[in-house]
């Protein structure tokens, strides 16, 4: 099982600028069911990407409770589950090939070696790159590194999947694709899935469920549930309404 249930999660910034602290994060209370896509929806600055970080273990000064599969995840003890983090930046060892950073990530976590080509192979045909293996990360387009980053996670086998915007730095039609390219793997795979997002649009064509944060400090302000089918289809227009109204409450009817 990799569920995922927040209690009262709230975090404080500290620095010398603010030694009072800069409240990020406000008691949030969330539940993500077993195989569920979430996407967590809401303006910069209103704490999305630290809900990942605090559920990664990256993040371990807040109050609140934090339970994966049922364990609490506390500060002084080793992740209960596997997970994969995407960024919205590549983050690709510049020194290492293409296979190279997918090995990197299965020997970071026990996979063994005997399994490295295999696993690698399959990967990188999935999403494409099978051509580029050897390939650095700088002879890549942007979309091309993203593909290389979702192998690399996905290679892993994670219980939880964690997608902090990564589409956001591509063009239209890159960004598309990659959607259509994450949900066909997702559909094969059915991982848990967080994926925080600014885009209206996205979070509808992705998610099971969107939680849409308040501004900062970042709290629930709805919910809402998407019931299309899948795979769907870009020219929906099932899809259109549903971003349209879940874009008139963000923007309070200011679009």
């Amino acid at each position: 099982m990799a569920d995922i249930a927040l209690q009262a999660l709230s975090k404080v910034y500290r620095s010398k600028v603010q030694p009072e602290g800069l409240l990020a994060l406000n008691r949030v209370s969330l539940a993500v069911a077993d195989h569920q896509f979430v996407c967590l929806l809401g303006p910069s600055g209103c704490g999305k990407s630290t809900v990942l970080n605090v559920l990664s273990g990256l993040d371990q000064e807040y109050d609140g409770e934090v339970r994966v599969a049922g364990a609490v995840v506390s500060h002084d003890s080793t992740h209960p589950i596997r997970l994969g983090y995407v960024f919205q930046e590549p983050r690709l060892l510049p020194w290492l090939t293409v296979r190279g950073n997918i090995e990197f990530a299965l020997e970071s976590v026990g996979i063994p070696k005997g399994q490295w080509r295999e696993r690698i192979n399959g990967w990188l045909d999935r999403v494409g790159l099978h051509d580029f293996a050897e390939v650095h990360p700088h002879e890549l387009s942007g979309g091309m590194q993203q593909r290389t980053s979702i192998a690399r996670a996905f290679a892993v086998d994670p219980e939880i999947l964690l997608m902090d915007e990564p589409f956001s730095g591509l063009d239209e039609l890159t960004a598309r694709s990659m959607r259509e390219l994450l949900l066909g793997i997702w559909l094969e795979t059915r991982k848990t899935v967080v994926f925080v997002t600014h885009n209206c649009f996205e979070a509808c064509f992705l998610a099971d469920r969107i939680i849409v944060f308040t501004p900062r400090p970042g709290s629930i302000k709805q919910e809402f549930t998407v019931e299309l089918d899948r795979p769907r289809n870009y020219e929906d227009p099932r899809l259109f309404d549903m971003s349209v109204k879940v874009t008139h409450f963000v923007t309070g009817g200011r679009e």
